[in-house]
This record gives structure tokens, sequence and C-alpha cells, in this order.
């Protein structure tokens, strides 16, 4: 299982990514949130492209904004190996993909706890990680929502069916008890679990 790590609900956001730097973790898992798609607001690309250079880790971003062609061009520029955004935005979906993509950069898409998998099919062609919410987008420390489990084998068995070679992410609630639930997934996104610890190793080593 590859580990990605989120810094969402860190209290020092530096001294973390640093100590994340130091770790096995496979990537950098960036919440990037405008404060109107879901309840919460991410620190400005102004900020935070210079705290990447603190790490020499990959990036996973992660768009929960209205407007994702806005930011892909800003998020491309940095060691960034992913951009998902999310289904549910009013914008060309499919366009949007194709940026992504424009930049060299795997492109994916995010669904919310309450939206059907099968409206991923239409972008499969495109999809190279599909982002699994196992809580509502917005904040960290969230419970792991149990009905993510079978929404997991769905997703499995959609991308077993259109032959599709795809990681499958999950975010939210991420422990090493929930973990257990997350069998089809290839990706876990892990954040207070892991920055609320004292041994951030320790805590990426239980999810594997």
């Amino acid at each position: 299982m590859k580990v990605s790590a989120s810094f969402l609900s860190s209290k020092d956001v530096v001294k973390d990514i640093v100590k994340l730097n130091e770790t096995d973790v496979d990537y950098i898992h960036v919440d990037v949130l405008d404060g109107k798609f879901a309840p919460n607001k991410s620190l400005p690309f102004s900020e935070l492209k210079y705290i990447y250079k603190y790490t020499s880790k990959r990036l996973d971003v992660h768009l929960m904004v209205v407007n994702p062609a806005k930011y892909i061009p800003l998020y491309a520029s940095l060691n960034t190996e992913y951009i998902v955004f999310q289904l549910e935005v009013d914008e060309d979906i499919e366009e949007d993909l194709k940026l992504i993509k424009k930049y060299s950069i795997k492109a994916g898409l995010a669904i919310k706890p309450d939206t059907k998998v099968n409206e991923l099919i239409p972008y499969l062609p495109y999809l190279d990680i599909i982002l699994i919410m196992s809580v509502e987008p917005g904040f960290g420390g969230q419970e792991f929502l149990v009905e993510t489990e079978a929404k997991l084998e769905e997703v499995r068995d959609l991308l077993d069916t259109y032959k599709v070679n795809a990681v499958i992410s999950v975010d939210g609630g991420i422990n090493d008890k929930t973990v257990g639930m997350c069998k089809n997934a290839s990706m876990v996104v892990a954040g207070s679990y892991i920055v609320g610890s004292d041994d951030f190793q320790e805590k990426i080593t239980s999810l594997r």
C-alpha cells in the first residue's frame, strides 16, 4: 500500500514537511481549498510554493476548488506527480483532465461520499488515479465512513470491467484500524493520524 501524507491538520507545516521528508512516505498530499467548494480554506499558492523546497518528495495535489483550470498551471509548476480535482465541479471536466496531461502530469478525479461511482465512466480513458473521499471534503480529523469499503470494491470492479489501469486512492479518516477496509485501494491518504503523532515513520509503516 502506498501512503500519501496530508498536512491539512498540521500546526507547523514547515516542521512537519521536513519530518515527512525523512520518512519513506511515498507522496506529500496537498489539499487545495478555496473556501467555496468546501467550508475551509488552505494556504494560498504564494505561500505553499515556498514550503515545497523543504521536501524532495513528489506531490499528490487534490484541488477542492470550484474552478480547477485556474489552479492546474500553478501546481503543475511544482514537483507534482498527480493532480486530482472533484468530479462535482461545474467545469468542462474532460478539458481540465487534458490540461493536466498537457503538463505531463498524471490526472485524476475525486468523488465525494454521496457521488455515484458510475459517474466516473465518461472520463475513465483520461484517469491515472481515482480518489475516493471517505469523509466530506474540507477538514482533517473526521471519522472514516464505513460504506467506503463497498464503494472501493465498486471502483475496482469498474476499472476491471473497462480495463483501466488507474490508482485507487482513499482520503479521510485513515488510520491503522480503517486501512483494513481499504483492501481494494492501492494508496491511502493520511493526515492527522501521521502529523498528529510523535513518530511519523511508525504511523506510515502501520498503514502499509
